[in-house]
């Protein structure tokens, strides 16, 4: 959230009609205390731009705001976390029939639910692929990868690009945005961390030339950049590149992978051959976190050269196993694959018909349900967001290009919801244009 934003553009989110008093006052109450020992500074930016958002009940891709009461439509799926909805019942049962018979178990040790979900990984990515290294969080899972590649090639360097996000763990952030890793004074050393522009393989080949890379690591459409789309062939040209100068290809799919794009792996539906994808967020089922490194052989060398030298207490834990197993059952159903496709077909048309009506609305960004509408306004997200709320929908900008907010539906959600989205966008991108006075 940028301080700098206009107060108009989001003081008149709320009114303050028709609000629930018990829900306000126990949000209010909430957020006193949020203030006081979970994070001041958050809470003080919600706060000024009117955003003092609880979650109250909640199933599907709905969500009660417990200060109003108003039932709002969920578009932000915290990044994919929700990508089956909140409280999917399937996935509950898995939690609730797991946790009868599992706990997190022996991190030492195999079992039948570990490999059960190994093996559903294994059976939803490429046929090389042979190993998974299976973790709690995605940045965890980010930096094992950069461990495993350098281990793999012997070298250290770690190619990103521009615009990325990949975890606020230690690696991970330093492959990342660059503020963030100073702001914690762990700024990169520069022999061992570069970016790139996305979309760029010149200055992608220039850094490799120095051949001591030990990876390239790419989120596959940036999304805090807002979720630009490469060309056709930039994923198959980046691995190409890669082991011709021999390092390996790592695919971020921590928010486009299980089937967001329209295919199980954003990078692979390009083309791409990754030597490692990163797998996690929707992996959870909103439930349990698991995250996933999902690695080639030549990858997986560490395995075979000492499997004791990575190890954590919650690795493969057993209970998340079981329900990351039911949410790759639910995820790579024909059914799923089917309503994706519908989908993504009608956000696609109606988008373009909104957009045809709307100077607001400049561009539109679109792999399967993954979206980035771009805005006629340089904050022109954080505006579009605001209305958007109001109108019974939520969604997040790009906070690295603040013209764009991120629009993400859900793999299950059904036409009616998704109309209701776009009539919710169709009404609101007048009102965001209004808010900042410029013409729609």
């Amino acid at each position: 959230m940028n301080p700098n934003t206009t107060d108009t553009a989001l003081s008149t989110q709320t009114s303050g009609e028709g609000l629930d008093t018990s829900g306000q006052k126990a949000t209010e109450a909430i957020y006193d205390k949020a203030r006081e020992e979970w994070n001041p500074s958050r809470v003080d930016l919600f706060r000024k731009y009117g955003l003092e958002i609880v979650l109250g009940p909640r199933h599907g891709y709905e969500f009660e705001d417990l200060a109003s009461g108003r039932t709002i439509i969920n578009m932000h799926i915290n990044g994919g976390v929700f990508n089956l909805g909140h409280c999917n019942p399937e996935v509950r049962q898995a939690l609730v029939e797991g946790s009868e018979r599992y706990d997190a178990g022996n991190h030492y040790f195999p079992s039948q639910v570990k490999m059960d979900f190994v093996d559903a990984l294994l059976k939803v990515s490429p046929d090389y692929m042979r190993y998974v290294n299976v973790n709690t969080g995605g940045g965890e899972s980010i930096d094992s990868a950069i461990k495993f590649a350098r281990h793999a090639t012997g070298r250290r360097r770690v190619i990103t690009v521009h615009g990325c996000f990949h975890g606020a763990t230690g690696f991970a952030m330093q492959a990342g945005p660059q503020d963030q890793a100073a702001f914690f004074n762990s700024t990169p050393n520069p022999d061992e961390f570069s970016q790139v522009d996305y979309d760029d393989l010149d200055q992608l080949e220039g850094v490799l030339r120095q051949n001591d890379t030990a990876c390239v690591l790419l989120e596959s459409l940036p999304a805090t950049a807002g979720f630009p789309i490469p060309h056709e062939g930039y994923f198959k040209a980046v691995t190409e590149l890669a082991h011709r100068y021999g390092a390996l290809y790592v695919a971020d799919e921590v928010q486009t992978g299980l089937m967001r794009s329209g295919t199980m792996w954003c990078s692979v539906g390009y083309g791409a051959e990754p030597d490692m994808i990163v797998t996690g967020k929707g992996l959870s089922g909103g439930y349990y976190p698991v995250s996933a490194v999902i690695m080639n052989d030549r990858a997986g060398q560490w395995l075979k050269d000492d499997g004791f030298a990575q190890t954590t207490s919650f690795s493969t834990s057993e209970l998340g196993c079981y329900v990351g197993t039911k949410v790759l059952d639910i995820t790579s159903r024909e059914s799923t694959r089917r309503n994706v496709s519908r989908l993504s077909e009608l956000f696609s048309n109606r988008l373009a018909e909104i957009q045809s009506r709307h100077r607001f609305l400049a561009g539109v960004r679109q792999r399967g349900v993954i979206m980035g509408l771009v805005t006629a306004h340089p904050e022109g997200s954080t505006a579009l967001m605001a209305a958007l709320y109001r109108n019974g929908v939520w969604a997040m900008r790009a906070n690295f290009d603040q013209r764009v907010l991120q629009f993400k539906a859900g793999l299950l959600m059904n036409d009616d919801m998704a109309n209701t989205v776009l009539d919710a966008l169709d009404v609101s991108l007048g009102q965001a244009a209004a808010m900042l006075g410029v013409e729609d």
